[in-house]
């Protein structure tokens, strides 16, 4: 892919790089923000390989939930470490230049990683149903063939969907701007550059976002809606509580993942007066959501604390005895 976004329409390319200014109008002292910007990132690479060695040593992790969990903090690695190095490569050593294919590369895997979680939080949102609208066929229907399969099936869609955003993108007539005011590679930011129309990139960036995540919201919604009615027929307050709390954890990754995602859409397309906005939350919403994830996860479910907890104390039992 890379070899064909150095070679398509080579001719047109009047520059050979970008430039990346990072946070626009803090220039002057946007270096500052690498210290929490670097903690954020450790958290998300500590915390989210925390969670795979505890999934993966715990037999009572070893459940459908938790692997959807597994491929989540997977998932999240590679969404914050597609953009952190780079950003911190701007602040700390200057390293604002960045290829035109290097550039679309990264454009292809932000949309990637994003459209994967999405999907990822559908597959939850399923099994969370099954389980509580239809456990006794539970075990029949959320097995381990099926986390496979949807694992396939939503790595293929949110691999193939997003190629149209580089490719559009390497379509276009780069004249003479480079510089870019911001910290990564975003597609309409790039595309502002363009000499030539941009309308079809702006056009598929829509389109895309409804067919991966408008669509992937609209699943979870009904998932939950279905959740919530039959949580409401039960007799049993506790038993009612004890249903909802098994989706406690995961409602709070979604309500944060969606409402950035909106709010970053709602603050591109109004052309705000701070331009700092957009590219601040732009940047926040693909290091924030893996740092925090794991965090949510290990204090609202029992299982996973337990397993941390086992893990940890393995660890350390076996130092002493060293």
């Amino acid at each position: 892919m890379l070899q064909f976004l150095r070679n398509s329409n080579s001719s047109k390319f009047q520059v050979s790089e970008f430039i990346l200014l990072g946070f626009p109008g803090i220039h002057s002292w946007q270096h500052w923000l690498s210290l929490p910007l670097a903690l954020l990132y450790l958290l998300a690479l500590s915390s989210n390989t925390l969670i795979l060695i505890t999934i993966n040593r715990e037999a009572a992790l070893h459940q459908p939930m938790y692997y959807y969990l597994g491929i989540l903090a997977v998932v999240d690695m590679g969404l914050a470490s597609t953009i952190m190095p780079k950003i911190l490569a701007i602040f700390w050593f200057n390293a604002k230049a960045i290829s035109l294919p290097e550039c679309f590369a990264q454009m292809y895997a932000i949309h990637c990683f994003l459209a994967t979680e999405s999907d990822i939080f559908v597959c939850m949102a399923i099994d969370r149903y099954v389980a509580i609208c239809r456990p006794l066929r539970y075990p029949s229907i959320i097995t381990g063939s099926f986390v496979v399969r949807s694992t396939v099936l939503f790595t293929l869609r949110s691999f193939l969907f997003p190629i149209s955003v580089p490719v559009l993108a390497a379509q276009r007539h780069y004249c003479s701007r480079n510089q870019i005011n911001h910290c990564l590679c975003s597609n309409l930011g790039v595309t502002s550059l363009a000499c030539d129309d941009r309308k079809s990139n702006t056009i598929n960036q829509l389109v895309l976002a409804w067919a991966l995540c408008g669509v992937d919201l609209g699943l979870i919604i009904l998932s939950y809606a279905l959740v919530l009615q039959s949580v409401l027929k039960l007799n049993s307050v506790e038993a009612a509580s004890k249903a909802l709390s098994t989706c406690t954890s995961h409602l709070i990754l979604i309500l944060f993942f969606y409402t950035l995602l909106i709010v970053l859409t709602i603050t591109h397309s109004a052309e705000m007066k701070v331009p700092l906005i957009p590219v601040l939350l732009n940047v926040l919403h693909n290091v924030i959501p893996p740092s925090l994830n794991p965090m949510v996860y290990a204090l609202k479910n029992a299982e996973l604390r337990h397993g941390l907890y086992k893990v940890f104390y393995l660890n350390i039992k076996e130092n002493l005895h060293q």
